[in-house]
């Protein structure tokens, strides 16, 4: 199971069972990788982009994020790095480790994967290895549900090169014990709140709502918040266009909002009217 995604070991159908839908855009993809290349040679042009905000489907998606991450490159040049790192955590034991073992079960609950004794040793060694190759960060909230998402549809080995590339490059100093990057991140979504919507700002501001919804959706990339299939097509995007679609999509979900929050009189009816839209 270490080497296939989870998907296909909790997921598996024939081809019988594949929805119309995954089938065609796997046809698209196979048409696009026919004229543009596959991998690391692959040309990225506009025809990408648009497949890729249809929905890259779930065969695909461990080979996309793993290129559009940059994270195929680590996992070529650094052969059985991942293993050692599992075998020397083995048994260790830290501060980490013990935080880990509390959230593997708040991971994603509802999906089999991790109801089973399977998902849950592989994001237990992931997140283990992880934490021994980068003390600095070793473990936060949030990255278990971020990496569970991975492991569906990676490897364990491809699941641990896009979290070392989500918290080493993609999203720098998110996912540390001050969650720096996020705070940063934060602040500048308060300003691009002043500037694209000003009305709703001051009305934000006065609820104090911005830094309690950023903080939530931008650690977990809106997996906490939305319906699954909705925030791993975000994930597809993220990877290809970075940070950059999280602030699109924030700003977004709070313009298309704006009358009922202008309406609320409190922090805890804001978040009820974010929550019943997502």
């Amino acid at each position: 199971a270490a080497n296939q995604p989870l998907t296909m070991v909790f997921c598996r159908r024939n081809s019988a069972e594949i929805p119309p839908k995954e089938k065609i855009k796997e046809h698209l993809w196979n048409i696009h990788f026919a004229e543009y290349g596959r991998g690391v040679s692959m040309y990225r042009t506009v025809k990408t982009h648009e497949l890729i905000l249809q929905g890259i489907p779930d065969s695909l998606r461990g080979e996309l994020w793993l290129l559009f991450s940059g994270a195929i490159n680590e996992l070529q040049t650094h052969p059985g790095y991942y293993q050692s790192l599992v075998e020397q955590s083995l048994g260790k034991y830290t501060i980490a480790t013990d935080e880990i073992e509390r959230d593997l079960h708040r991971s994603l609950p509802e999906h089999p994967a991790f109801q089973s004794d399977i998902g849950i040793a592989a994001l237990r060694r992931v997140l283990t290895a992880y934490a021994f190759r980068n003390p600095n960060i070793g473990y936060c909230q949030a990255m278990n549900i971020v990496t569970s998402v991975l492991l569906l549809y990676a490897s364990e080995e491809e699941a641990f090169w896009l979290l070392v590339a989500l918290c080493e490059r993609l999203l720098p100093d998110y996912y540390n014990t001050k969650v720096v990057g996020a705070l940063v991140d934060q602040g500048v979504f308060e300003d691009l709140t002043r500037e694209y919507l000003p009305q709703l700002y001051d009305k934000l501001d006065e609820l104090g709502v911005i830094s309690m919804i950023s903080l939530s959706w931008f650690l977990t990339l809106f997996l906490s918040v939305m319906p699954f299939n909705s925030a791993v097509s975000i994930m597809d995007v993220f990877f290809f266009d970075g940070a950059r679609v999280i602030f699109q999509l924030a700003l977004t979900i709070l313009d298309n909002n704006t009358n009922s929050l202008l309406d609320c009189r409190d922090d805890g009816e804001a978040m009820q009217a974010l929550g019943e839209y997502l």
